[in-house]
């Protein structure tokens, strides 16, 4: 009883927080249940598009597919999405370099020529967590 005391009073000098954010993301477009659908989750600019913060991968849902990620510190992030519809771990490229698999960033924001922009991908995760929506291209 006592330690359990002594854990809690410690946590809460600690300013540890009580409950973290959940992230939604509702994937739209997805063309077929194919392979699986990627997103990989950066909370800064300097890492975004080179180490994500987070990754997930779920089976691919023809039509909208939901990716969760539980407990995140309320925050900025971007997060990038790849239909890998034939499931080798990666986003296809044709000849020239293009993506030849279905993609899209969070704030349906658009790259000029390469990916979008991490200012045009940001967004505000709340304490309360978030739901949001992308459609694949």
């Amino acid at each position: 009883m006592k330690a359990t005391a002594l854990l809690l009073t410690l946590a809460s000098l600690l300013g540890l927080p009580a409950h973290a954010a959940d992230l939604r993301i509702h994937v739209d477009d997805v063309r077929s249940g194919a392979g699986q659908i990627m997103v990989a989750l950066y909370d800064s600019e300097g890492r975004f598009m080179k180490q994500a913060l987070h990754s997930a991968s779920v089976a691919a849902v023809q039509g909208s597919t939901t990716v969760d990620f539980k407990d995140l510190p309320a925050g900025e992030y971007a997060f990038a999405v790849v239909h890998d519809a034939n499931a080798n771990g990666k986003m296809d490229r044709n000849f020239m370099g293009v993506p030849s698999e279905d993609y899209a960033f969070s704030n349906n924001a658009l790259g000029k020529m390469g990916p979008a922009a991490y200012a045009d991908a940001r967004f505000s995760l709340p304490a309360g967590g978030a739901a949001v929506r992308v459609s694949l291209r």
